[in-house]
């Protein structure tokens, strides 16, 4: 109790997280470890591993690798110079970049190409809206040292596989062709040319970009610009033979396993590193199209980081978009059990026993909330229903002393139909059912009861 002479303290003030920066709370968890889950399994699936890279990254890697003139690096890097050592660091902003420069520092391309893929968060600071944060977090695969369309069109069937492991629907895929450096190039005179001839159409990004990167210039969203747009050169008038066969053959295998698409012209990157096939899968979220995922080739980014020039391709995946799809089309994908037993005891004289018998149910592989915190029964199987638990294990003190247990069934659609004498004929009632159990058996009786109602 307070001494009546001593000064109450003031309350400290309540701190909040960074805006723009989430976090991830437990009613959430299970989606995420669904999305997770299924990553890994797809991923495993197409022969691709894990690799994980630091947060942390030199800042000279991304302006070498995303390119200087980028909002990127220009206007969204969380940068800073190390007081210790006076580095230049950068939070990622990406993770690409990040990858092909383990790989070039380990030499992991020495024992032939790679299939790699990595998830984590990324930092980018801009304006926070739905579906766009500072801290956000991504999910790629790249494929490094593979040259034909054949690596374009895995990645891309990569994707779809994932879509359906989540039972995502509706999700378009657009592609198209940057060609290469030199066709580029020539594309990059005739886009100076139109917007310098219609310069007075152009706003102030427009103006900036316009000999430094006028490729961004078609990724405007100004409604006042797009006819402008519309009508600017198109790159695939400049693609010479080589990328249009690629293009032409990477068409053909998506084809050849019945996945559609759609050529949009207008398709580009924001990262300098892109050439030849570009993907992006486009989903409607909430009347709004937006980008879940996007990737295709960047043969030339080994080479700028300093490697051995080797080809390669890849995804990124935002994944807060890809959760908004999964809770529009499950709104309650959210929820789940937190455990497959909850364990009711009666206190410290049956403490001990409860311990027990949760750690055997464990070593079984069963997922067990031990009741800590004292209460009555009722408050603990308030706590043992919202817990979302299949069964109660219930521990009382003369049960004990038998060598008994109690199983109760918490879960009304897991119980076998009953009727009791106050009911109509047939109706079902309602987590009533409970059976003594011996305390030697308890593992086999559940995992039986799990079985029954399976």
């Amino acid at each position: 109790m307070m001494n009546a002479a001593e000064p109450r303290r003031p309350r400290a003030d309540r701190l909040s997280g960074v805006r723009g920066m989430n976090d991830v709370l437990p009613a959430d968890e299970a989606l995420w470890r669904r999305l997770e889950e299924a990553v890994a399994d797809t991923m495993r699936a197409y022969g691709y591993r894990q690799i994980r890279t630091p947060i942390v990254e030199p800042t000279g890697l991304f302006v070498r690798g995303i390119g200087e003139v980028t909002d990127i690096v220009e206007k969204e890097m969380y940068s800073f110079v190390d007081a210790l050592n006076g580095e230049h660091l950068s939070l990622r902003p990406e993770n690409t970049a990040g990858v092909v420069r383990a790989v070039i520092e380990h030499n992991l391309l020495y024992d032939g190409p790679q299939r790699l893929w990595y998830a984590g968060p990324m930092f980018r600071h801009e304006r926070p809206q739905r579906g766009r944060y500072r801290q956000f977090h991504q999910v790629g695969a790249e494929a490094l040292g593979f040259a034909g369309p054949d690596a374009d069109a895995e990645v891309i069937l990569l994707c779809q596989r994932l879509w359906d492991e989540l039972g995502i629907t509706g999700v378009r895929l657009e592609i198209n062709s940057l060609g290469q450096l030199p066709e580029r190039r020539a594309h990059r005179e005739a886009l100076i040319a139109w917007f310098e001839a219609h310069r007075e159409q152009l706003d102030a990004d427009a103006l900036r970009r316009l000999h430094s990167n006028p490729l961004r210039i078609l990724d405007t969203k100004n409604p006042a610009m797009q006819e402008l747009v519309e009508n600017a050169p198109q790159l695939s008038g400049f693609l010479g033979e080589a990328s249009r066969a690629h293009f032409t053959r990477l068409q053909e295998l998506l084809h050849s396993q019945n996945l559609p698409f759609r050529i949009n012209p207008r398709l580009v990157r924001g990262l300098d590193y892109y050439n030849l096939s570009v993907f992006e899968w486009v989903a409607d979220i909430d009347g709004t199209a937006l980008t879940i995922c996007g990737g295709g080739r960047y043969d030339p980014l080994i080479g700028m980081l300093g490697g051995k020039d080797a080809p390669a391709c890849g995804f990124a995946l935002g994944v807060e978009r890809v959760l908004g799809l999964l809770r529009a089309g499950e709104p309650d994908a959210a929820s789940g059990a937190q455990c497959d037993v909850y364990i009711v005891h009666h206190g410290d004289a049956t403490l001990e026993a409860a311990f027990g018998v949760a750690e055997r149910l464990r070593s079984a592989g069963l997922d067990v909330v031990l009741h800590c915190g004292g209460g009555s029964f009722k408050s603990q199987f308030r706590r043992a229903d919202a817990s979302g638990a299949r069964f109660a294990v219930i521990i009382g003190v003369d049960e004990l002393a038998r060598g008994e247990v109690s199983v109760k069934w918490l879960r009304a659609d897991r119980e076998p139909t009953q009727t009791d004498g106050t009911a109509g004929a047939g109706a079902a009632v309602t987590a009533t059912r409970q059976e003594s159990v011996a305390l030697a058996a308890i593992v086999d009786r559940l995992f039986d009861a799990i079985g029954e109602n399976d």
